[in-house]
């Protein structure tokens, strides 16, 4: 931010908002988190810690780490995975002990409710229409790094959009094969049977 981007407007002192600036030397130097409309208050919320020089760096909260995920159009949840949304994160692997055999496929929820931080270049959080991308950076802590980059090398992920103001964790056994295939015969009524 520069002094002339700004202006100081008359506001009633009891109802001044948390976060507020009463000069605007102050915000000289700052950088914006997300983008400010025209009139708005510029609050502590919005600004990246004194310091920061932008960038994704500016926008991770403290504590935090930033990690990159190849996607593709079905994976990325067709474009709709943008900048402020959460989503929760499967991988498709074989369960443990027996990596030839093809009925041990196991699909897992392995991390919930994990923030998008940007998709492919863009850390913009103000559009609302879908981007066809292929790649996506999620902010999580530095033992859900761990957990993704484990995931990635002992299967494919893919990303689950989540409603952004549920709040709960839901614990799921996985879905398998077996468990797949047994659901479509008690659906049709009939049982399962497999072609090789």
């Amino acid at each position: 931010l520069t002094p002339e981007l700004g202006k100081l407007v008359d506001w009633p002192k009891d109802s001044l908002p948390p976060g507020s600036h009463a000069e605007i030397r102050k915000l000289e130097g700052r950088v914006l988190k997300s983008a400010l409309q025209r009139g708005e208050p510029v609050l502590d919320a919005k600004l990246a810690p004194v310091g920061t020089q932008g960038g994704l760096s500016a926008v991770i909260a403290e504590g935090k780490r930033a990690i990159t995920v190849r996607v593709n159009d079905v994976i990325g949840v067709a474009g709709f995975a943008l900048p402020g949304n959460y989503v929760d994160i499967i991988v498709n692997t074989q369960k443990e002990g027996d990596r030839t055999n093809r009925d041990q496929n196991i699909s897992k929820i392995v991390l919930e409710k994990i923030l998008v931080l940007a998709v492919a270049q863009e850390v913009s959080r103000d559009e609302t229409k879908p981007r066809v991308v292929n790649a996506v950076t999620l902010e999580v802590t530095p033992e859900e790094a761990e957990k993704i980059d484990l995931a990635r090398s002992v299967g494919s992920l893919s990303l689950v959009l989540r409603n952004q103001v549920d709040p709960d964790a839901i614990r799921t056994a996985g879905a398998t094969k077996a468990d797949l295939l047994a659901l479509q015969a008690s659906m049709s009524g009939t049982p399962s049977s497999e072609k090789p």
